[in-house]
């Protein structure tokens, strides 16, 4: 006879299992680095707040991030307004009448608007002080430097498509530059770029993490392990609770990037397929995007999140209705106590939908370009 499956739990089921309580107002505003925060006061009173960061709704910007954790590391007090990026959605207007050009990041500093990220810190340095050297300092503007052609390397191997002659060209010139950083994590006894960690950390940051996600991803090569000093760069800023509030993960990135980037090119490397199933499909334990355990939280955190938002992924979700609902209480029945209830049939679609909608770039492994966004159109069978 078979064997009768677990039913799904039904959602006040899922609601008792809920224990998450690192999501306080409290917590999010005083405690670790988060994403969540519309304000980080450090226990301070609402009157010493001189700062407000303009930053992106979902914490992908790479600009952003710099100010973002430059603050988290000074401990200044700021509150947060969160705004859609132009590549995906429509800018509110409140904010393009405060910044025209819509630019993220922008940040307010008693009353006075600041765009440009370099510029934000600059300015940041002059009332509160400098992360350990200054953006002017001789060595912070050496590495400055170093950072954008790190930058303008990877963008010429990832954004461009290539000949096999070329795609071995762009990879020789990136790795030329990366041992180049290297070289100057060894200028220092420790792990980071001076002395301590500093400025030049923070401006590595963003795009140092997205190069190692995209390029494991997309090249078949992972950055972290490029060389020791490397490695033990990436860990320690992963040892650093103020990075780990800010880091995503590579799933994240690599499918966030293309809009933001213009297109990102794979090549057919036998590395790039087997690390592309991999961040599509799992197992998701042991991919490199980070080396510090799993929190004892994180199941409890991601059902909270979906119970948080359940009611709005209903509603954008193209299949909606029972299917989607009884899918999604499958999925959060498996995560939070390891049995497989059986989802309704063809429902895998619903839990698969991204929400990007008309902003897709057409790159969707799992539909044909565009199926999703709005108007949506179902999958012929």
């Amino acid at each position: 006879m078979p064997v009768a499956l677990p039913a799904a739990l039904t959602w006040a089921e899922l609601e008792a299992l809920d224990t998450y309580s690192e999501d306080r107002p409290e917590h999010r505003e005083n405690g670790p680095t988060n994403s969540r925060a519309n304000r980080r006061w450090f226990g301070v009173e609402s009157t010493a707040v001189r700062v407000t960061l303009y930053r992106d709704r979902h914490a992908w910007c790479p600009y952003c991030q710099k100010v973002w954790l430059w603050l988290e590391e000074k401990r200044i007090p700021y509150n947060i307004q969160k705004i859609t990026m132009f590549c995906y959605g429509q800018k509110e207007p409140w904010y393009k009448r405060k910044v025209p050009s819509g630019m993220l990041p922008a940040l307010e500093l008693d009353g006075r608007l600041i765009t440009e990220s370099d510029v934000i810190l600059e300015s940041l340095e002059a009332a509160f002080g400098p992360l350990h050297r200054a953006m002017g300092d001789r060595a912070i503007w050496r590495l400055r430097q170093l950072e954008r052609r790190l930058f303008r390397a990877w963008c010429t191997w990832l954004c461009y498509p290539n000949s096999a002659a070329g795609e071995r060209q762009a990879q020789a010139q990136f790795e030329e530059v990366v041992a180049e950083v290297a070289a100057a994590l060894t200028e220092t006894p420790g792990p980071y770029f001076l002395e301590e960690f500093s400025t030049a950390d923070v401006v590595f940051t963003p795009y140092v993490e997205r190069m190692n996600a995209s390029l494991f991803y997309y090249k078949g090569y992972l950055l972290r392990e490029a060389a020791p000093p490397w490695r033990d760069w990436f860990a320690a800023m992963e040892a650093r609770p103020t990075y780990r509030g800010t880091q995503s993960d590579f799933h994240t990135h690599v499918h966030d990037l293309p809009p933001q980037m213009g297109g990102c090119w794979a090549n057919t490397a036998p590395e790039t397929v087997r690390n592309q199933a991999q961040v599509n499909d799992g197992p998701w334990f042991g991919l490199p995007d980070a080396v510090y355990p799993e929190p004892a939280t994180a199941r409890s955190e991601a059902l909270h999140r979906v119970l948080r938002h359940r009611e709005t992924l209903a509603q954008v979700n193209p299949v909606g209705g029972a299917a989607f609902d009884e899918a999604l209480r499958c999925a959060l029945t498996h995560l939070m106590t390891g049995e497989t209830p059986a989802p309704p049939p063809q429902s895998d679609i619903a839990l698969r939908y991204c929400g990007i909608g008309s902003a897709c770039p057409g790159t969707c492994r799992f539909m044909p370009p565009n199926t999703c966004a709005p108007p949506w159109r179902p999958l012929q069978p």
